[in-house]
C-alpha cells in the first residue's frame, strides 16, 4: 500500500477532477476553495448559467488567434476561480483566510478578485501567461506556491 497523499495533493488532484467539467476549447481549469482543509466551494471555467457553451458555439478567441492571456473580455465563459468564488457567494459561504488550489496560476482579473475576497493563498500545478497577474499578487502578499 502507498503512501497516503498530502492535503496539497489531495486538493489539487481534485482540481483537476474538477477542470473535466470545463466546456473550454482551448484550457480546461478547475479551481477549489478550501478553509480549515474543508472544501468550500468548486469551480471550472465555462459560460454562464443556462447560457450556449464554447462547445456548442465556438470559441470567438479562438477564431481570432487571440494569444493565451490576453482579450480576456472577448470569451464567453467565467474562469474556474471566478465560479468558484461566485459558488461560495451564492451559498453565502465566506472564503475569508481561504486557500485556492487552481490547475492553472490565476489572470489578472481573477488576482484582483482574490485579492479582495481575502484569499490567503494560491497553489498551483501550471501556469497562466500573466505578467500583471503575477505583480499584484507579489504586491498584494497572497502566498503562492506550485506544486
Amino acid at each position: 500500500m502507498g503512501e497516503r497523499p498530502t492535503y496539497d495533493e489531495y486538493f489539487m488532484k481534485m482540481a483537476h477532477v474538477v477542470s473535466e467539467r470545463s466546456t473550454c476549447l482551448r484550457r480546461k481549469v478547475g479551481a477549489i476553495l478550501v478553509k480549515n482543509k474543508h472544501i468550500l466551494s468548486t469551480g471550472y471555467n465555462g459560460a454562464p448559467k443556462g447560457m450556449k457553451h464554447c462547445e456548442e458555439v465556438g470559441c470567438l478567441r479562438q477564431k481570432m488567434k487571440v494569444p493565451s492571456g490576453h482579450r480576456h473580455e472577448l470569451c464567453r465563459g467565467l474562469h474556474a476561480e471566478q465560479n468558484a468564488i461566485i459558488q461560495a457567494a451564492v451559498f453565502g459561504i465566506s472564503i475569508k483566510n481561504s486557500i485556492l488550489y487552481c490547475t492553472n496560476t490565476p489572470c489578472v482579473v481573477c488576482v484582483k478578485m482574490l485579492i479582495n475576497a481575502g484569499v490567503n493563498e494560491i497553489v498551483y500545478s501550471g501556469t497562466y501567461p500573466d505578467e500583471l497577474a503575477r505583480a499584484m499578487i507579489k504586491e498584494s502578499g497572497i502566498k503562492i506556491r506550485k506544486i
